[in-house]
């Protein structure tokens, strides 16, 4: 302690010397007051300036009681001479300053420019307000809009196109195949496992005729699948019993597969390494459709991004909870529509994996995997909800020629968080206030809740009104007030989306079932009869503008139902050729067979109906799919082909 307080007291004289009034405390706690250093006035002899360069050490009586240590390198300080003294050396000491000062000016010019923008910053944002409707804003100019293609149908529009035809641009010749071909190889791989079943290879006449039945269970709601293929009343459909038997439809629904078994096996083999690929079973149809959507169709200039939940309860990594959405559990994929048509024009789906290479979140970079810029062009203006827009999209899509418009939430980074001119508490319906940096434009209106909004192309204000219902002296009557620009387009265009997924809740195709790949293959095929249905109702405004009675949606569904049956019909499967061995049409005893070692062993189905219920068997008819028991003691196989 003693020589940590001697060499601290060395610092501060050397760093200090040209204070006259030194004070060599460690802490306030350190000091003590002249009077208490030294027994009475008697003891203390006062210093008298002198010419010598040093002056009398305290004693170590002086130290003992409160004073200085003694060291060899310690001693007051004294002047030389009388020109020295502290009130001369004041100018002195300011002309250092002066010239310290223009030393580090010009080591250190580009520092004071950049701490003079940072104030002329802070300046203003402190003089940074709300505007209300009175002042004027100015006005962002237009985008020029340059699609890369003509917006509308990009398929032949002097041609003729049934329901069937379009249907068929979306489910190609090649996804067809592949998906018969899949589900082929998964009857055979569940037939190998031991699951008893009848299955004929399937052809694209059952294919068309599965969907055709799946379609017509869209239109026509029973509380029972199996009720279409009842014959009595007031079931007695003539369709679909007339077309396909309810055991040959089941089959084809258990065994339907969108992807190769063997390639399933491999994936399933990565998992829980970043090779694995979650959705892998659904990619055959999924990237297919996905590409057909841009092909066939250009988008207008007005696009709305909204997010769709499918419902299912598998349990898979990706499936999502979102409370504030009519559908709480289920997948969640990413739209991209055109806000006139509200055709489906891009999605993807959502993984739940939150790994990003840009450093964004997926509010951000959802947006910019839906707008592949190239194959749209530019001048397009975006609409999104609160979920989607911050300053930084906004920006950032202005940079690449693309406006956007949205709801925006207020403790979304680099929104205005003045209070100056604020819209009051008890603001009424029809206030408004603005603040515009640079081309971003951020607006509060008072509805029967205060809406928040950012955009890149709208003026503040520009005189539009909306009707609203307002209470005036206990009175609620109809009344025009004003509404920004921005809240205007964005109810109008906004809609996209959602008017997609009312045009698919109308009459869905969905089935409950237990496989997660089968619920996207249902609302894929709901993507397809819909897109199919809009582009059918653009086709016909472009060759026959004055006709006003079109399909509906109902109808459209109905005429593509016929044409499938039509199709199916004229598709028929060919006889297999001479060479291939024909089916097995006598019934004999054989075994089952596994890849494992052990056999596998089934109920003998004559023992089970007998009621006894221990006897299991490894022999099955080949014609009939029965397992029997066939031994020394018991031969359940004669017997049973006896009653049959």
């Amino acid at each position: 302690m003693y020589l940590r307080r001697i060499r601290r007291t060395q610092f501060l004289l050397k760093t200090h010397q040209d204070d006259n009034r030194l004070h060599c405390f460690s802490s306030d706690s350190d000091y003590v007051p002249s009077s208490e250093r030294f027994d009475s006035d008697s003891d203390y002899q006062p210093q008298q300036p002198s010419t010598s360069q040093t002056g009398p050490l305290p004693s170590s009586t002086t130290w003992m009681q409160g004073g200085f240590p003694p060291h060899p390198d310690f001693a007051p300080l004294s002047y030389s001479s009388d020109s020295d003294s502290p009130e001369e050396r004041q100018p002195k000491r300011k002309a250092k300053a002066k010239q310290t000062a223009s030393k580090r000016g010009r080591s250190g010019s580009a520092t004071l420019v950049v701490k003079k923008e940072e104030e002329e910053e802070e300046e203003e944002e402190e003089e940074e307000r709300w505007h209300d409707r009175q002042e004027k804003d100015k006005k962002p100019e237009p985008l020029r809009f340059r699609p890369a293609r003509i917006p509308g149908p990009t398929c032949d529009t002097t041609k003729s196109w049934s329901p069937l035809a379009l249907f068929q641009l979306f489910f190609s010749t090649s996804v067809v195949s592949t998906i018969i071909s899949n589900t082929n190889a998964y009857a055979a791989k569940r037939q190998q496992a031991g699951k008893k079943f009848k299955w004929e290879a399937l052809t694209v006449q059952g294919f068309y005729t599965f969907l055709a039945v799946t379609i017509f269970n869209g239109l026509v709601t029973v509380h029972n699948k199996a009720d279409c293929w009842k014959k009595t009343s007031p079931y007695n459909f003539s369709f679909p019993p007339n077309k396909i038997t309810r055991r040959r439809f089941e089959d084809i629904l258990w065994s339907l597969h969108l992807s190769n078994p063997a390639e399933d096996e491999e994936n399933d083999k990565k998992k829980n390494t970043g090779e694995y690929d979650c959705l892998f079973k659904i990619k055959p149809l999924y990237s297919e459709l996905a590409e057909a959507c841009k092909t066939h169709f250009h988008p207008h200039k007005n696009l709305s991004i909204d997010e769709r939940m499918v419902a299912s309860k598998a349990r898979i990594s990706i499936r999502q909870y979102m409370k504030d959405k009519p559908t709480n559990w289920g997948y969640k994929l990413f739209f991209l529509a055109d806000s006139s048509t509200a055709y489906t024009w891009n999605l993807f789906v959502d993984t739940g994996k939150s790994v990003s290479t840009t450093g964004q979140r997926l509010s951000y970079t959802a947006v910019m995997d839906l707008l592949p810029f190239s194959v749209l062009g530019s001048g397009y203006t975006v609409y999104t909800d609160n979920f989607y827009t911050s300053p930084a999209l906004v920006r950032d899509l202005a940079k690449k020629f693309i406006g956007c418009c949205g709801t925006i939430r207020r403790n979304n980074v680099d929104y205005p968080q003045t209070q100056t001119n604020d819209l009051p508490k008890k603001a009424e319906r029809g206030d408004l206030r603005w603040i515009r940096r640079s081309n971003l434009l951020f607006v509060k209106w008072m509805d029967s809740r205060e809406v928040t909004m950012c955009s890149s192309v709208h003026e503040a204000f520009s005189g539009q009104t909306v009707r609203r219902r307002v209470k005036e002296a206990g009175v609620w009557q109809v009344k025009s007030v004003p509404v920004p620009d921005a809240v205007l387009d964005y109810n109008h265009n906004m809609g996209g989306v959602e008017l997609s997924d009312a045009l698919m809740g109308y009459n869905s195709v969905s089935y409950k079932t237990m496989k997660w790949y089968k619920t996207f293959f249902y609302h894929f095929l709901d993507i397809a009869v819909v897109n199919s249905f809009l582009l059918h109702k653009e086709l016909l405004k472009l060759r026959n503008p004055a006709q006003t009675k079109l399909h509906t949606q109902k109808t459209f569904r109905e005429q593509l139902l016929k044409e499938m049956l039509k199709f199916a019909e004229g598709s028929a499967a060919t006889p297999p050729p001479a060479a291939t061995p024909p089916p097995a049409t006598t019934c004999m005893p054989v075994y089952y067979t596994s890849d494992d070692s052990d056999r596998i062993r089934k109920h003998c189905k004559r023992c089970l109906k007998a009621g006894i219920r221990r006897v299991k068997t490894s022999l099955y008819c080949r014609k009939c799919l029965v397992p029997l028991c066939l031994n020394a003691k018991k031969n359940c196989f004669q017997l049973w082909h006896d009653k049959q």
